[in-house]
């Protein structure tokens, strides 16, 4: 199995459930691992055989900078879905971080992954 990768995608939205967190949009951060046959791609140097990763990043970045979520738990199952449905990828591995949301610490998130590993 091959691997596309995003690493560190900021986005800045609104999360969390507290008043104050409804009130101010905070950073999100995510990496992405995906599953794509890389072959034909290498093989033609043709880009429209690769997983474009910068439009997936687009189309998460408008999607999130748009949203209101409470919970990184549902976030990440929204992500995952628009990723696996609209772009065909069969399994991914979603980190999903809140930077500096808890003092002490870099930060907290999640991490999921989806589909079956060939």
């Amino acid at each position: 199995m091959d691997i596309v990768y995003i690493r560190d995608l900021r986005i800045e939205t609104i999360i969390g459930i507290y008043d104050w967190e409804r009130e101010v949009k905070q950073t999100i951060s995510l990496d992405l691992e995906m599953a794509h046959d890389i072959l034909r791609a290498a093989e033609t140097d043709d880009i429209q055989y690769a997983l474009n990763y910068k439009s997936i990043a687009k189309r998460l970045i408008a999607f999130i900078e748009a949203s209101e979520f409470l919970l990184v738990e549902r976030m990440a199952e929204e992500i995952a879905s628009i990723v696996r449905n609209e772009f065909s990828v069969p399994w991914l591995k979603l980190r999903v971080s809140k930077p500096g949301a808890l003092r002490g610490s870099q930060d907290v998130g999640i991490i999921i992954e989806r589909g079956e590993r060939s």
